[in-house]
């Protein structure tokens, strides 16, 4: 199995309640040898009725992960961050990297015109086909920006809360037509997207909560990681988007045969934000 998570989300994530120290040990029990925690920072989201920001003290964030690393000597902690990208906050955006030494950043698109796709409200908006196109087309706005960020996160996040997939969940024949259909109508966007991160030198990320919705694929599709190599890109990281310690390093298993049979020979861990080739090789087919 991989052996570090590189997207985990804890207690600083405001749609988290879970601590830190249970991530580790469960990271341990499970054979993890490191970690890279990667709390939500998504300025300018809009304040929910629950008072959840997405935002967190980034010196508490340091604080905690310094005290847990003298605790737990044995499991490297890497210092990560989820950035959501939005155009009217790229100056704040670029202060937090350019002043905090996080590991790893993931630059991921939560909010389109202010909305996440998340909502039903934005569905209510823009109806399916158009708000997952939209949702493309502002995900690759956002990329050219100037953002500073390593891999860009769940470039099919969209499709994970869109109505007919949350419909058709239990029809695994049915959810695979919807998502090649979805696919086929964006191809174009998706190909600039990905041809435009591979330009940039940045990295996209193999996100295991697709097979934990019921899915059937990891975000983004295999469909969409197949064009990422073709188009000649190299960089993946890997990670769960773990909240709760169950779901540490979800369905691990199954990404080295995954990522072999689509051409990739490595995978990517960000150290320092350098990115650090680990080979496949070591890997047997499942």
């Amino acid at each position: 199995m991989i052996q570090s998570d590189s997207h985990v989300h804890t207690s600083f994530s405001s749609d988290s309640s879970t601590p830190m120290e249970d991530m580790i040990f469960r990271g341990k029990s499970l054979g993890l040898s490191s970690i890279c925690f990667t709390d939500h920072m998504d300025y300018g989201f809009p304040v929910q009725e629950n008072g959840m920001d997405f935002l967190f003290s980034v010196e508490d964030y340091f604080s905690k992960i310094k005290e847990l690393s003298r605790k737990h000597p044995d499991f490297p902690i890497r210092t990560g961050v989820e950035l959501g990208l939005k155009k009217d906050v790229l100056a704040a955006a670029l202060k937090l990297t350019k002043e905090y030494a996080f590991d790893f950043v993931i630059g991921s698109t939560h909010l389109v015109d202010d909305i996440d796709p998340y909502d039903n409200e934005y569905w209510e908006n823009y109806g399916e086909e158009n708000g997952i196109r939209h949702y493309y087309e502002t995900t690759l706005q956002n990329i050219g920006e100037g953002f500073d960020y390593d891999v860009y996160g769940h470039i099919d996040y969209v499709i994970r809360y869109c109505p007919s997939m949350n419909t058709l969940l239990t029809d695994v024949r049915q959810t695979e037509a919807f998502y090649q259909k979805m696919l086929k109508k964006n191809q174009h966007i998706i190909d600039e997207i990905l041809s435009t991160l591979i330009s940039f030198g940045k990295g996209i990320e193999i996100n295991t909560a697709g097979w934990k919705r019921g899915l059937g694929h990891p975000n983004p599709h295999e469909a969409i990681l197949k064009r990422y190599a073709e188009l000649g890109g190299r960089m993946i990281t890997i990670g769960s988007d773990a909240h709760e310690t169950k779901y540490l390093a979800y369905d691990f298993a199954k990404i080295p045969a995954l990522l072999q049979s689509l051409g990739f020979t490595s995978y990517t861990e960000f150290h320092g934000r350098k990115p650090i080739q680990i080979s496949l090789l070591s890997y047997h087919s499942l």
